[in-house]
């Protein structure tokens, strides 16, 4: 049977354009990522050893080692990353899509994004925001504190909010930001800002106090990438749904 290249790639575009990826909540990464567990560190980009990462995915390695507790430095984090007692695995493998070095360990919350059109789930983590991250490789004291409130207080809160307002469609939200300006990847200013005034009602209503509200509101308000992450785990939706199409040569995952 001979396969029309352009039809097939007709019916992925028309898979993409169907989907309708919504953020329906946010959930500690073991418990909703397919696969996920205590010993497995996700990272972006292909299968890699640690020998063979580059020093900001290294970086964020041991960030998240220090993170979960099983490290009490950086040198007894290398140590065990080292040793090949930790698994490491692409966040393509597992459903998933990190900015940067992209990693994720079990305990984070991580953004859960459904395409409402055939109910695949995508996952990414938090946005710390720009400056010493632990996306661009950076674990000192600071960056793990402010992983610790995003996963103790920014992300709880979240999650209710969203659950509260029945979840947020991405592409209307992107729509938006693209007639103010953004591009949607790399300028997320006005898609942010469009993200924290849509969660900013249900999160002074569900926090469990007014400053905390306000700390959560002011963060993401802000942060100019809070959107990014539920942005990319909300592509990868959308380019899961044309996933081995026969014939179509448009590249789904990378």
């Amino acid at each position: 049977m001979t396969i029309n290249i352009d039809q097939a790639n007709q019916k992925a575009i028309d898979a993409f354009m169907e989907a309708r990826p919504v953020v329906v909540g946010v959930a500690k990464a073991k418990d909703v990522i397919p696969g996920m567990h205590d010993n497995l560190l996700l990272h972006a980009g292909p299968p890699v050893t640690w020998e063979r990462m580059a020093g900001p995915v290294r970086g964020a390695m041991i960030g998240a080692l220090l993170f979960e507790g099983r490290a009490k430095s950086a040198e007894e984090a290398e140590a065990l990353l080292s040793s090949g007692k930790v698994e490491f695995a692409p966040c393509h493998h597992h459903d998933s899509t990190g900015p940067m070095a992209g990693v994720m360990s079990a305990s984070m919350l991580v953004y859960i994004v459904e395409n409402k059109t055939n109910g695949y789930k995508a996952f990414s983590g938090l946005n710390e925001g720009r400056g010493k991250v632990l996306r661009m490789g950076a674990y000192s004291e600071e960056v793990i504190a402010r992983m610790q409130w995003l996963n103790d207080v920014l992300g709880p809160a979240v999650d209710t909010a969203l659950k509260e307002m029945g979840g947020l469609d991405i592409r209307t939200l992107l729509a938006k930001a693209l007639h103010m300006g953004d591009d949607g990847h790399n300028r997320l200013d006005a898609a942010s800002l469009l993200y924290t005034n849509m969660l900013a009602p249900y999160i002074a209503k569900t926090a469990k106090d007014a400053n905390t509200a306000s700390e959560i509101i002011k963060f993401l308000g802000e942060n100019a990438l809070s959107v990014l992450n539920p942005v990319m785990a909300g592509c990868k939706t959308m380019a899961q749904a044309g996933h081995n199409i026969e014939g179509s040569t448009i590249v789904t995952v990378m």
